[in-house]
């Protein structure tokens, strides 16, 4: 069942960070078979606090899902993301 990752950037604390974790993460990506279906588009809030940006990826399972994100290379960037900016992470099986 597919399973999807959801990034909510809450705010920027440090620019220079996030531009690390840019790199690194789409150096992550590797040959984990995720599927980009919303990259930092246009936001309307509906509820809720506002987000600053959103990202949804998709990969085939939460055992893929999570295999990216506990990779080495992606441990390697979130360190980058959580030192430069406020998020909230979902991991979200499909239906």
């Amino acid at each position: 069942m597919t399973a999807y990752v959801i990034f909510i950037k809450d705010g920027v604390k440090d620019p220079d960070e996030m531009a690390i974790y840019a790199e690194k993460a789409d150096a992550a990506r590797g040959d984990h078979p995720l599927t980009p279906l919303v990259f930092y588009g246009d936001i309307t809030t509906l509820e809720g606090p506002e987000a600053e940006g959103a990202v949804v990826l998709a990969f085939p399972d939460m055992a893929a899902a999570r295999a990216w994100y506990d990779s080495p290379a992606y441990t390697e960037a979130r360190a980058h993301r959580l030192k430069g900016a406020d998020y909230r992470v979902l991991l979200v099986e499909g239906v």
